[in-house]
């Protein structure tokens, strides 16, 4: 017995394509892409293009060798941060970064102070001309 077919498609020479017509559908031609250049369009897509240097590399990873660091705030500080932000125009996000950056810059310095003092710091157990060490 013969299994009947539900589909006349195939059939039917009504919806047989047309000649020149793509055989893959309303889709536009892959195999023939039209070939008028489009100059805004490529400089466009140019402009969106991510660019190789120092702050991306071609492994998919942004900034270099930067990581990222999850903080946690209780609700007061969350909401103080996000109330200092928008008087600023920025984000929580980019605030919180630029104060970190900024307290990383000045404990840098103040360690640096610490260490050209240490330097030039008279030695705590002088020894006297005159004197002779044990």
């Amino acid at each position: 017995m013969p299994i009947p077919l539900f589909s006349t498609k195939a059939k039917n020479p009504k919806n047989a394509p047309k000649p020149g017509a793509p055989a893959a559908g309303r889709h536009r031609d892959i195999a023939n892409p039209p070939t008028a250049d489009d100059d805004e369009l490529e400089s466009y897509l140019a402009a969106l293009a991510p660019e190789t240097g120092p702050e991306t590399t071609q492994s998919g990873r942004r900034f270099g060798e930067a990581q990222v660091l999850q903080l946690r705030f209780n609700l007061v500080a969350l909401n103080e941060l996000k109330q200092i932000a928008a008087e600023r125009g920025t984000s929580p996000q980019a605030l919180a970064q630029e104060w970190v950056l900024q307290r990383l810059s000045w404990e840098s310095h103040a360690a640096s102070q610490r260490r050209q003092q240490n330097r030039y710091a008279p030695d705590p157990s002088p020894t006297h001309p005159g004197m002779q060490q044990n």
